[in-house]
């Protein structure tokens, strides 16, 4: 697989670049993200209720579960993986740098989401801690009065993670009263556009959907067109049924021309055993290019 490096990736660091993105994505360009970061994002409403097992509730289920499982990266924030990581360093960790709650509604407030932590800083944590690394992410709001300072951030990001041969992904969403229907695919376009133009390695977008709010892989297409040499990264959304899930995501990637996904509370909202094999499963489709089929006999 020849693997496209930006210009902005230095000589010195074009084999680390290269290394990072081959192991992040078994050599196929395509990425298996889990996703670890809604303890901010949906604060405990994704690890703790009905029909959730209770150690979910913990933050190191995650953990367990990309210790045993095939993953790309495991993408959470900083303060988890400074109090976890050195129990689990045979992990391959994506740094997320900023996150917000949804405690305000996203039409009454435009939202913002400014970096915790600077790409230095990571830089610095890797070689301190040696932890597996690959790469930083960050998302950012279209549509809003706050855009301007969230794109400035997120193309600082982008460059300076490159600069040291790291992947960045970035998580872009259209939000906020201007914003009718954030599963409209040629807004999704836009957005995947955007990330193209921020330079992103990959980026991490909502699923289009049909006007009756149906999925259709072919709806994927005019994104995957328009992020250009970023790769679409589909997210996984809320927890549904393992075969409906692997048939959606082998056609986002096989009809839609999607490089991955990012997938937490279709993995870790299931106890320890079966997320191992759910993950295993995702990263088959993903990353090793098995049919629903194969991946359907890993869940068994």
């Amino acid at each position: 697989m020849k693997f496209n490096v930006p210009a902005d990736v230095p000589a010195k660091r074009v084999a680390l670049y290269k290394k990072n993105l081959k192991e992040a994505t078994n050599g196929t360009n395509h990425l298996m993200l889990f996703a670890g970061d809604q303890k901010v994002e949906h604060l405990n409403n994704d690890f703790y209720g009905k029909d959730i097992p209770l150690e979910d509730n913990s933050p190191e289920h995650m953990f367990k579960i990309a210790s045993k499982a095939k993953v790309g990266v495991f993408a959470t924030q900083f303060g988890l993986i400074s109090r976890y990581g050195r129990d689990y360093k045979n992990i391959p960790y994506l740094v997320k740098l900023n996150s917000k709650t949804n405690l305000v509604p996203y039409d009454e407030i435009d939202p913002y989401s400014e970096a915790w932590l600077s790409v230095d800083e990571i830089v610095n944590f890797k070689k301190e801690s040696g932890l597996d690394i690959k790469g930083v992410g960050y998302t950012l709001y279209l549509g809003g009065a706050n855009e301007h300072a969230m794109l400035s951030q997120a193309a600082k990001i982008v460059h300076e993670a490159h600069k040291n041969g790291m992947i960045c992904v970035l998580w872009i969403y259209p939000k906020g009263k201007f914003v009718k229907d954030e599963h409209d695919a040629h807004l999704i376009a836009g957005a995947a556009g955007v990330g193209a133009a921020l330079g992103a390695d990959f980026i991490k977008l909502k699923v289009p959907y049909t006007k009756k709010g149906k999925f259709n892989a072919k709806l994927l297409q005019e994104v995957t067109m328009a992020a250009g040499r970023s790769g679409v990264l589909c997210e996984g959304g809320a927890k549904i049924d393992e075969k409906v899930f692997l048939q959606e995501l082998y056609e986002q990637k096989s009809i839609g021309g999607s490089r991955g996904n990012g997938t937490g509370r279709n993995i870790h909202q299931r106890e320890f055993k079966e997320a191992v094999k759910m993950a295993n499963a995702i990263y088959a489709i993903t990353c090793e290019n098995a049919t629903v089929k194969e991946a359907l006999k890993l869940l068994k």
